[in-house]
């Protein structure tokens, strides 16, 4: 999902993310949030930044490239997905074979790594009470996913019902993640909203301190049905996606009867539009079984991306919606990325 950078946050400008510390352990919504034309505050999570320090790169890996770049330029950056007619990821693509427009006119590229960039990742489980007959699968079934991050990699397990709350804060620490993802429970109404609300806020505390600190941002986030509590509106969490360098994976679990219909679901609608816009992807596994896998094929994902830098031609700092698109030039391939961000206003 892009926006822009000043070039003297040279590490932010490159990559769409950056890494710190955020401790704390549990958080909930503004009781009145503000109205949806502007960015709405952050909500008391109880949660105070604290540094982190930077895990050593696995051996054998390459160092990632830092170009420099010009005071005063700002850049865009993208996670680009490349998949081929077979939804098979494609990973050996050069820079001559992605084109990038906003608005309509070409960029470009200024930046290429696919290279796979450290990631902080905040996994998001739905502990409702209609949960309860699925929460050990899906605790085992995230557990293996968080088994999957790096030394380099941070982890967030955020559980939520009618409340929100902040399981373990950012870790590399695969034991005491697994832990939280444990001790999580069933109960109560499902604020679906709150809990991404929370995260986003979250992930944007994630701050990058040296070029070698970048790092992706990403959200994955289990529900089995519509919110029913939450403080925050739909409209709200989406603009506050759209200004974030957050790509959000959803997985959702449907009952039955909503399986069987065709109609309009608001669960469906809510998660597809938030993966859409952030360059993400949404899952609508069948049966509970399925969840190892749909947990594997993001992972397999996340490690299978590109990450793109432009100077957008548009000099007007306006503060205006700018669509983007991403295509490239191989055969039968297939480009994914967030769909715009907000140009700069100062």
């Amino acid at each position: 999902m892009p926006r822009t950078f000043v070039a003297y946050l040279t590490a932010l400008a490159l990559a769409p993310f950056g890494l710190g510390g955020v401790a704390g352990q549990q958080g909930s919504p503004p009781s009145n949030p503000p109205p949806p034309a502007q960015q709405p505050s952050t909500p008391p999570t109880g949660s105070q930044p604290a540094p982190a320090t930077p895990s050593p790169a696995e051996p054998g890996t390459q160092p990632v490239p830092r170009p420099s770049f010009r005071a005063g330029v700002d850049l865009v950056s993208l996670n680009v997905t490349v998949t081929d007619s077979t939804n098979r990821y494609v990973t050996d693509l050069t820079s001559k074979d992605f084109q990038v427009f906003e608005d309509g006119v070409q960029q470009d590229v200024t930046f290429f790594n696919r290279s796979n960039l450290p990631i902080a990742l905040s996994v998001l489980l739905d502990t409702s009470a209609s949960m309860e007959d699925k929460l050990q699968t899906a605790q085992e079934a995230a557990i293996g996913f968080v088994k999957r991050l790096r030394d380099q990699d941070l982890g967030q397990v955020i559980d939520f019902d009618s409340r929100v709350f902040i399981a373990q804060a950012f870790t590399n620490n695969v034991a005491d993640l697994e832990t939280a993802i444990r001790r999580t429970t069933a109960g109560g109404s499902t604020s679906l909203h709150n809990a991404i609300y929370i995260s986003l806020k979250e992930l944007k505390k994630v701050l990058a301190r040296s070029p070698d600190d970048i790092r992706r941002q990403a959200i994955v986030v289990l529900s089995d049905g519509e919110d029913t509590s939450s403080l925050v509106s739909f409209d709200e969490v989406l603009e506050l996606a759209k200004r974030s360098e957050t790509a959000i994976y959803a997985i959702g679990l449907r009952s039955r009867d909503i399986a069987r219909t065709r109609g309009f679901n608001e669960a469906d609608f809510v998660l597809r539009q938030l993966t859409r816009e952030t360059g993400g992807r949404v899952f609508f596994p069948q049966q509970i079984s399925e969840l190892s896998d749909v947990y594997g094929e993001i992972a397999q994902e996340l490690s299978s991306q590109y990450t793109l830098g432009y100077s957008s031609r548009n000099p007007r700092r306006d503060g205006a919606w700018r669509r983007i698109i991403v295509r490239v030039t191989a055969p039968n391939a297939t480009a994914r990325a967030k769909q715009g961000y907000y140009a700069p206003t100062s």
